[in-house]
């Protein structure tokens, strides 16, 4: 029995640090790791920021087909939808606002498991009744989709919102 016990406690420790192995190759030799820290969060001349390369981000504005996602259409004052939208955010798992102005939101989500970071950028425009929204991972070349589902699931809160 302890030989048993054993065998499994050496192979837990080996899949753990290939785990850690794999995460550090992950975030320290990939090309599109760096993207994020080199690349400005924000809104220039009335656009957010485009995506890279990568198939890590969805953005809704100035956008290819890969990584286009719709931006958030309201029909109430938009103050009222901003406001909605900081609230909806407060739901949102391990998502914390880290900025805010009149017309912007740049928010910080982190993954379960390996706390990777993801920016999360919401535009008002001045006279649209849209918000335009970005998501973006910050290290790999891919996210499963988690971007674009998490713009979605806020989609849906705030339509039930009725904003």
């Amino acid at each position: 029995m302890f030989h048993l016990l054993t065998a499994l406690a050496r192979r837990l420790v080996r899949s753990i640090a290939f785990v850690i192995l794999l995460t550090l190759i992950n975030s320290s030799l990939l090309p599109a790791a760096t993207w994020a820290a080199s690349s400005g969060l924000g809104v220039d001349n009335g656009h957010l920021n485009s995506c890279p390369a990568s198939d890590n981000c969805v953005v809704s504005q100035d956008a290819d087909p890969k990584h286009t996602i719709d931006p958030i259409a309201y029909h109430i004052d938009r103050d009222a939808a901003r406001k909605s939208l900081l609230k909806t955010l407060t739901v949102v798992p391990r998502t914390e606002v880290i900025e805010q102005t009149d017309n912007y939101i740049h928010a910080l989500s982190k993954s379960r498991i390996f706390k990777f970071i993801d920016d999360v950028e919401f535009y008002f425009p001045p006279n649209e009744s849209v918000i335009h929204v970005r998501s973006a991972a910050r290290v790999g070349e891919s996210d499963l989709g988690v971007n674009r589902r998490r713009l979605e699931q806020i989609r849906l809160a705030l339509h039930d919102l009725n904003i």
